[in-house]
């Protein structure tokens, strides 16, 4: 079983899961298209990818695709500690330019679902910190764009100052509606 909790950001969600635990260790779900679906998010993924992130403090955002290959995506931690943020830019959205952000760890398991049309970045808490994220969307090298993290237009409040970035996340340009 999973538990669906809905975020501040229209049609984003928390995907929690409900481990069932033995002398053996544990089992749980994490994704079931039929419970996806039934709680009105997509269950058809494309294409899955790895992000290890060496050390604590990397900052890896806001990236999203442009239309008309926008993508969705179910992002978790699978090693170490994140701080996942989500920003939705969808100018009919009523919560555009609302952001989110929610820590995913190993332990806890969770992850978070996030629509198409939606920013998503996040800055790493633990050294060795590896994600795991499926796409609802195959990749679009020409359709990959971004925000800048540390815009004024957005307020994100990241939860390490003077993060580890590259090049292309630090030089987006200021956001214009």
């Amino acid at each position: 079983m999973m538990k669906f909790r809905e975020l501040k950001i229209r049609d984003a969600v928390a995907v929690e899961v409900e481990p069932r635990e033995d002398s053996r260790g544990l089992f749980a779900r994490t994704f079931c298209q039929e419970e996806f679906e039934k709680h009105g998010l997509a269950g058809r993924f494309v294409q899955c990818n790895t992000s290890y992130n060496v050390k604590r403090g990397t900052l890896r955002g806001m990236h999203f695709q442009r239309m008309p290959h926008e993508e969705g995506k179910l992002v978790r931690c699978t090693q170490g500690a994140i701080w996942d943020v989500a920003l939705d830019l969808r100018p009919d959205s009523p919560t555009f330019l609302v952001w989110e952000g929610v820590e995913l760890t190993a332990a806890n398991r969770m992850a978070l679902y996030l629509p198409a049309g939606i920013a998503h970045g996040f800055q790493t808490l633990t050294d060795q910190a590896e994600v795991f994220y499926q796409m609802t969307e195959f990749y679009h090298s020409d359709l990959a764009d971004g925000v800048r993290w540390n815009d004024a237009a957005f307020g994100i409040r990241w939860p390490i100052a003077d993060p580890i970035l590259s090049e292309r996340d630090r030089s987006y340009p200021p956001f214009k509606r």
